[in-house]
């Protein structure tokens, strides 16, 4: 009944992909070159979608897997495409034909696809390091639509644009091409002014973690915990039924705890009976079933005074445990487990909080990693992490603010105030992971590809914010609408996600990736690129930039190259 109430997830989807639809228009200026990268995404999905279906006839994925499989599918699918599809128009426009720049595009953009791709991958693979077969099936079901998102973009993509020809562009630019006027160049644009304002002004700008800092301050107080029909709208009929059973019942008649013991010997049974007379003398519980005895076992059906979210019910169920129980057990073969939904849900919330960290350290240690091979620098993969987080605190702040403490939340026509979904802080930690790994790749890569011709930091930060800066922000802008469409699901869940992941890309495309890791690459000079030899000869080799691509010598002659720029 509560699902056939809500609106069709296709319904977000549609709406998502027409907001990027607009978005690429606007960037391309071009029917078709808009076209290519939906179509692309969408095939990518579908047959990922496919899969994800023949998957769960030999894996456990939840419900919900799909759903998230087209949120993340849909948003990095467009991206990937519109990266490479950029990529291939700037080489038409260079001089190139459309077979040879298609084939530069997938070797330029198409490596940092690859790249980016198989760390959104790896990072939603992550998640089975926490060994919960829910989560696990959330990120299996997301990682197969990712990479069939990035297989769509490396194979069909290209074959669609040998096939389309000059018609990428636009008829103003075919005919700028045709008459033999060169392309625009992008460093008189306004992201080369930004960029020359983040050159001269790095340590105030460099402020802009105290704004990240900020609202990430919410996150102090996170409740995790899991959503039922009192998070449902006010004029939804679930939330009444439910407010109808919590005004005639009690509100912890919709979420009672059931109190199983083994009573397999007479003094096993006596104890069970003397804990439920015994429990009828206990604050904040409200009603006590007579035991009900079975084959070696008995159940006590317990009803609190509070609703099930309510933080006194999880004092209660802990009270129960730590210190009821084992009172009862002591001297006999009774064992009493306290279950229900509530009871499960509380465990659900606890075993992924105690192993939240471990994950944190796991994928910022793997995406360090990845970094220092792509890079050869041991500066760069730190700042990333430590943006990584900024990002995920802020984003859970925001997360906190609306869906735990309600600012708003009637705006968005999603439900009452609750705790935050326990899964969700993993899942959106991998995600933002990967997506946040994309932006800096393509950031730094190109930043990278200068210092290397130049031996310049100022210079190549300069005209590596200038040149990436435009598409970061149109990739960046068509995940924030994908994401946000998912909000009139009418879902709270697929809301939370949306929303999250909507505020994290803002937080670190517009404002990490656009102005503070620029800043912070100006003020660290050349230690940006400084990795230690003995740990150089140590490493493998890991290029992002083509395989012919080799970088002039330094444009200063009297300054001493890095010795592993170049690499």
């Amino acid at each position: 009944m509560e699902n056939a109430l809500r609106p069709s997830v296709g319904i977000s989807a549609a709406v998502g992909v027409a907001a990027a639809a607009v978005v690429l228009f606007i960037a391309f200026g071009s029917l078709l070159a808009m076209l290519l990268p939906l179509a692309v995404a969408i095939a990518g999905l579908a047959s990922g979608l496919m899969t994800v279906g023949l998957a769960s006839h030999a894996i456990s994925i939840p419900s919900i897997g799909p759903t998230l499989g087209v949120l993340i599918g849909l948003g990095v699918g467009i991206d990937y495409a519109l990266f490479i599809v950029t990529r291939h128009r700037n080489n038409i426009k260079a001089g190139m034909s459309p077979q040879d720049a298609a084939a530069s595009a997938l070797n330029s953009a198409g490596r940092a696809v690859l790249f980016a791709g198989a760390t959104v991958c790896i990072a939603l693979l992550g998640m089975l390091v926490l060994r919960v077969g829910y989560v696990s099936g959330l990120g299996i079901a997301a990682a197969i639509t990712v990479l069939f998102t990035v297989a769509a973009a490396v194979t069909l993509l290209p074959a669609l644009l040998g096939v389309l020809g000059l018609r990428v562009l636009s008829r103003r630019e075919r005919r700028r091409l045709a008459a033999g006027r060169p392309a625009r160049d992008g460093a008189s644009t306004w992201w080369a002014r930004l960029a020359g304002f983040v050159q001269r002004h790095p340590l105030p700008l460099a402020a802009v973690a105290a704004v990240m800092v900020a609202l990430a301050i919410p996150v102090l107080s996170l409740r995790l915990g899991s959503s039922d029909a009192a998070n449902d709208p006010a004029a939804s009929t679930t939330h009444q039924a439910y407010e109808l059973l919590a005004d005639g019942f009690g509100p912890g008649f919709n979420g009672p705890l059931q109190l199983a013991g083994t009573t397999t010997s007479p003094a096993a049974t006596a104890a069970f009976t003397h804990l439920a007379a015994t429990l009828n003398t206990e604050p904040g519980i409200a009603a006590i079933s007579a035991p009900v005895p079975g084959h070696g076992a008995s159940v006590i059906s317990v009803t609190p005074t509070t609703y099930p979210e309510d933080a006194a019910t999880s004092t209660l169920i802990g009270h129960l445990r730590d210190a009821i129980i084992p009172a009862t057990e002591h001297g006999t073969s009774l064992r009493v487990y306290v279950g229900g939904i509530t009871a499960t849900n509380g465990d659900f919330a606890t075993v992924i909080g105690h192993k939240l960290l471990i994950f944190i350290a796991v994928i910022l240690g793997f995406g360090f990693l990845l970094l220092m091979l792509a890079f050869r620098s041991l500066l760069i993969p730190a700042v990333a992490a430590v943006m990584n987080l900024l990002a995920a605190a802020a984003s859970f702040g925001v997360l906190v603010a609306i869906f735990q403490y309600g600012w708003g939340l009637r705006l968005l026509n999603l439900g009452q105030a609750g705790p935050v979904e326990s899964f969700l802080p993993v899942l959106m930690l991998a995600v933002l992971f990967g997506l946040s790994t994309d932006y800096e790749v393509f950031l730094v890569s190109r930043i990278r590809e200068e210092w290397a011709a130049t031996g310049d930091n100022h210079h190549a930060v300069r005209t590596g914010q200038a040149t990436t800066g435009r598409v970061i922000i149109a990739a960046a802008t068509i995940m924030i609408c994908v994401f946000s469409a998912f909000i009139l699901s009418g879902q709270q869940i697929t809301g939370e996600f949306g929303l999250g992941l909507a505020a994290a890309v803002l937080l670190d495309a517009f404002l990490l990736r656009t102005i503070l890791v620029p800043a912070i690459m100006h003020l660290s000079g050349r230690a940006n690129w400084w990795l230690p030899r003995w740990l150089d000869r140590l490493l493998p080799h890991l290029s992002i930039e083509p395989a012919t691509q080799q970088p002039a010598p330094p444009r200063d002659p009297q300054r001493p190259h890095p010795q592993h720029a170049a690499r």
